[in-house]
């Protein structure tokens, strides 16, 4: 079959909204259909007795996507397999598929003949009962692939990009885990491959383009997610693929159930209620967590900003909070499974709030009151204008023993004329506000930020304000990136500037960076450090401390998930490495205050039940079963009395009549 000859399932919000409360097998998508045959070389040839058919979605009854319901009968196959049906009245293959020399129909849907190693998309049933007897049933699952039925097939998940794409693709991997699907890491072994990408630079674009093509080569089915397939659905290299809206996510297995069937699905929709944006999808679906140890938290989705660079506020759009409750109830459902660090994140969390009339400040202090001693919260990034505003509050929070002294405040130029033109909304003198302010009031905070080199606008002069900013603060944590043009934003209409000039001046600024060592001055201290991954090398655990700087420390099996008390005995431009003082065994502290999940195990499935979107735990479950167990009671000695007072009722009716 061509490439071309696809189907486009074209899910909306609204379809999903009415369709959602049904039992799984009754979602009959909607269809735009496509010419679609099926070439077969056999087609021509003569039924035999023993011949199979292919069930075309051209034929018969006319309906969209109208196919045979199948449901696994067979104890011992233990397999259930589910298609979307022409009629809620087909109850089984058995019961629908003539066993006669006649072609078989479902309502009205004539199957094509072919042969069984045809290779026809479709579904495959047998004419007759085979010689020993088994049913047409049997004889699908032995024609078809493993990886045809729905939550038996292996996926490959790979992402590009920021802490919030983590998240996501955490999520998606635990919903797919949790409905039976294989989350693999050798792609090679997979059957899918689920592609959350990043749309910032043009090389993420490049990588994700390059892995589809790699895809395609090898024969896999593609889904993709992520900001590119959001923000340009109609890009040449994504045609006839199927998408997960970013925030569709929670939708991520019907599209890998239709995928996989050879359908191109594309859920882009934005999730609202009462016409308000919301932050996504619900934050209590089950999830893989990469790291066990580490839960990424998306407190919003999309920004206040209109930057003329970004692309990402295309996928992104306007800013969407999730409610202060819902987080901190993923925050504490989160430590209850051994996490001991909370990442949270977003486009902008200094925005946080501000459509749904709260705000930062208030979201971190509600979140240190559910967070254990000894474990931590790290602050991901915010824009300086919306930190400008809670500057005295964010200082008080950032001092908490459970918060990171650690802040992301990107400023990407130090020229005012760059910002006015990259519609920053701040001047460099407000960047310097936050900065000299949270120094002051946080000792030793730790302040990253970003450097765009050559905007178009960019001249010598504006560079050197940037250079003199650098100089001035010499920060610890510094990323420096090259302009480049995202289509469809407003700078890539501007002329550039000479390629030359702009790697000259990101190696100027990546000279002076790599000129000075942060923490030299903290050789031969000690450091309390709560370590949570491994290094890059695999030859280290990597703790970090108060200010969220990198100790490496020894690989120990029993270092990692704890705090140590270290001495630092070497630095370098990037990290600095303690030799541990906390030696014995039972003087090792985990702040954890449950079991840490093992890798691969989807959080919120092995203790709770998800219903509804909302995840009860098994203690609730219990308390719910014995409430219920109370009003029963109640009501049957309702029922007691009532009856008991009309027997008495009756009997002294009785007694009056016989008296009279």
């Amino acid at each position: 079959m061509d490439d071309n000859d696809i189907e486009d399932l074209i899910l909306s919000d609204d379809f999903w909204d009415t369709t959602a409360r049904m039992a799984r097998n009754t979602i009959v998508p909607k269809v735009r259909r496509r010419k679609k045959t099926f070439e077969n070389d056999d087609a021509s040839q003569s039924t035999t007795k023993d011949a199979a058919y292919v069930i075309t979605k051209e034929s018969g009854c006319g309906k969209p996507n109208c196919c045979i319901q199948l449901a696994e009968q067979v104890e011992t196959k233990k397999k259930e397999v589910t298609q979307n049906y022409c009629s809620s009245s087909v109850a089984s293959l058995d019961s629908q598929i003539s066993l006669d020399s006649q072609l078989p129909t479902c309502n009205g849907i004539v199957g094509t003949p072919v042969s069984n190693n045809s290779g026809a998309e479709g579904f495959i049933f047998s004419h007759s009962l085979k010689s020993n007897g088994s049913s047409a049933i049997d004889h699908l699952l032995d024609t078809r692939n493993e990886s045809d039925i729905p939550g038996h097939a292996r996926v490959f998940v790979r992402t590009w990009g920021c802490a919030h794409n983590s998240s996501d693709s955490e999520y998606m991997a635990g919903q797919l885990a949790a409905y039976g699907y294989d989350i693999v890491d050798d792609k090679l072994e997979a059957d899918l491959w689920l592609l959350n990408s990043c749309t910032v630079k043009n090389p993420a674009e490049h990588h994700l383009r390059n892995e589809i093509n790699a895809a395609h080569a090898l024969g896999k089915k593609v889904v993709v997610a992520g900001c590119v397939s959001q923000g340009a659905p109609k890009s040449e290299f994504l045609a006839g693929l199927s998408i997960v809206g970013v925030q569709q996510i929670d939708r991520v297995v019907e599209v890998v159930e239709e995928t996989l069937r050879g359908n191109s699905v594309r859920l882009l929709g934005t999730k609202k209620k009462s016409g308000k944006k919301l932050g996504g999808a619900c934050l209590q679906l089950p999830k893989i967590r990469r790291n066990p140890l580490i839960e990424i938290i998306s407190i919003n989705t999309g920004c206040l900003n209109q930057c003329t660079y970004c692309k990402t506020k295309h996928a992104r759009g306007q800013l969407g909070s999730y409610p202060v409750d819902e987080l901190v109830a993923r925050a504490v459902q989160s430590f209850s499974e051994g996490v001991v660090e909370i990442w949270l994140t977003s486009e902008d969390t200094g925005a946080y709030g501000r459509d749904i009339g709260t705000s930062l400040p208030e979201l971190l202090r509600r979140l240190v009151e559910v967070i254990p001693p000894r474990c931590k919260l790290r602050l991901g990034m915010t824009n300086p204008p919306y930190i400008l505003d809670h500057l005295k509050d964010m200082a008080e929070i950032l001092r908490h023993p459970r918060v990171y002294k650690f802040l992301h405040v990107p400023v990407q130029s130090g020229s005012d004329n760059v910002l006015w033109d990259m519609k920053r909304e701040y001047r460099r003198e407000q960047f310097c506000t936050v900065v000299d302010t949270l120094s002051e009031n946080v000792p030793g905070i730790t302040i990253a930020t970003d450097i765009i080199c050559g905007y178009p606008s960019e001249k010598a002069e504006d560079f050197e304000e940037t250079m003199s900013l650098c100089r001035k603060y010499r920060f610890p944590s510094l990323f420096i990136n090259q302009f480049y043009p995202r289509p469809g934003t407003p700078a890539a209409r501007l002329p550039r500037i000479d390629p030359k000039l702009v790697k000259s001046r990101t190696k100027q600024l990546s000279d002076f960076f790599q000129s000075y060592r942060p923490y030299d001055h903290k050789l031969g201290k000690e450091q309390e450090v709560l370590v949570t991954e491994e290094s890059h090398d695999k030859k280290f655990w990597v703790g970090h401390n108060d200010f969220y700087e990198q100790v490496l420390v020894p690989k120990e099996e029993n270092y990692l998930g704890k705090v140590l008390r270290v001495v630092i005995t070497e630095t370098g431009k990037h990290f600095m490495k303690g030799r541990v003082v906390t030696t014995p065994a039972d003087r090792l502290v985990s702040p954890a205050v449950a079991p840490t999940l093992p890798q691969g195990v989807v959080s919120g499935t092995s203790d709770a039940t998800l219903k509804n979107g909302t995840l009860t735990s098994d203690q609730d479950l219990a308390t719910r079963k014995q409430e219920l167990a109370r009003q029963e009671k109640w009501i049957l000695l309702s029922f007691v009395v009532i009856i008991s007072a009309l027997l008495v009722k009756l009997a002294w009716v009785c007694l009056r009549i016989i008296s009279a």
